[in-house]
């Protein structure tokens, strides 16, 4: 029985560091994926950087010569960002922000860019890329392939849409009272932190599932309602009254499945499994006791009995050299000799 607990322990353990690597690889696999893709992104950005500026300077070089840019073949995009400004690069799952602390319906001030200072709602937050999306800033024109365009409908070859923006990049506007004037007005947060859950909310909304404070003076930030989606009904679909209704109520008595279940999901004689049955188990322990037999009978032999007659002996010798509270005595020799030292130890000091 020991060697099934002593293998099932070792199995166990084993299993556990192999899931740890597997974990550390597939974060591993998962951050270079996110840094190609964000060297791409910034790569992107530079070289439109760069290309604008070299424009430019063409421009102002060649005054009334430079070239008419929007016209000819490329003209009807010229000025326009490709598609790939919209999607940000993900972040790895390990290292993303515990709490998103903004949620649709939120004012915001955005802090950097052209519409650095202006205020508006949230319309959309991703939690992948840790972006938001705030109505009618950050706008910019982007050119579509003309597939997507004749599949939307769309009459020209770009459109004007919401750009992305970091959640750093902006900051949460709270209304909050004055305690001096008692007049309410807009507050920039700089810091927001996630508290407890947040049990207050309609089932189906994208209300997140905590609270939020402003750090440092421990004021509850309220989430936007946000409004459930209206549930259609089917005829295949099951009543609230029967769903709610209990059906079946858990007790120490019995066990909530059969014990064959239990075969089902783990072979009867794995040696992962930690539970056996008890029939198993008795015969494992017979196992046991006839193997500790055979090791007794063993010492029925010349020098088997010879071993056991020393070994009684010495347990004998030993258990005559202690007291009632099973401590060692010492012998005449030894106390002679802890005296005589004493003794010569006084004598030196006199």
């Amino acid at each position: 029985m020991q060697k099934v607990i002593r293998r099932t322990a070792l199995a166990r353990n084993q299993a556990q560091r192999k899931a740890i690597r597997a974990n550390k690889d597939a974060e591993r696999e998962d951050l270079k994926d996110t840094l190609r893709q964000r060297f791409a992104f910034n790569r992107f950005q530079i070289d439109a950087v760069r290309a604008e500026r070299e424009r430019r300077r063409e421009d102002w070089l060649r005054g009334p010569l430079a070239p008419q840019r929007d016209a000819g073949l490329e003209g009807k995009t010229f000025g326009a960002l490709s598609p790939q400004a919209m999607n940000p690069p993900a972040i790895p799952q390990h290292l993303r922000r515990k709490y998103i602390n903004i949620a649709p319906g939120d004012r915001v001030c955005i802090m950097k860019g052209k519409d650095k200072g202006q205020i508006n709602e949230v319309t959309r937050v991703d939690d992948s890329n840790e972006t938001v999306v705030v109505k009618d800033l950050n706008m910019a024109e982007v050119c579509f392939p003309e597939w997507l365009n004749q599949q939307y409908g769309n009459s020209t070859p770009f459109q004007t849409v919401n750009i992305p923006i970091p959640i750093d990049d902006v900051r949460l506007v709270v209304a909050l009272d004055d305690p001096e004037t008692g007049e309410t007005r807009d507050v920039l947060v700089q810091h927001v932190y996630g508290g407890e859950p947040h049990l207050e909310r309609e089932y189906g909304t994208e209300t997140p599932k905590h609270t939020r404070y402003i750090a440092g003076e421990n004021i509850e930030i309220p989430w936007p309602q946000g409004q459930a989606p209206e549930w259609k009904d089917y005829d295949v679909d099951t009543f609230r009254m029967e769903v709610e209704t209990p059906t079946w109520t858990p007790s120490l008595h019995y066990a909530p499945f059969p014990p064959s279940v239990l075969d089902e999901l783990r072979n009867k004689f794995s040696k992962y499994r930690t539970r056996h049955d008890p029939e198993w188990v008795e015969a494992k322990k017979m196992e046991d006791y006839k193997k500790e037999y055979l090791q007794s009978r063993s010492l029925w032999t010349p020098k088997g009995e010879l071993i056991a007659m020393i070994q009684a002996k010495k347990k004998e010798r030993l258990e005559s050299r202690k007291d009632a509270n099973g401590n060692m005595l010492m012998d005449d020799k030894t106390a002679g000799f802890i005296e005589n030292f004493l003794k010569e130890k006084a004598a030196n000091k006199a």
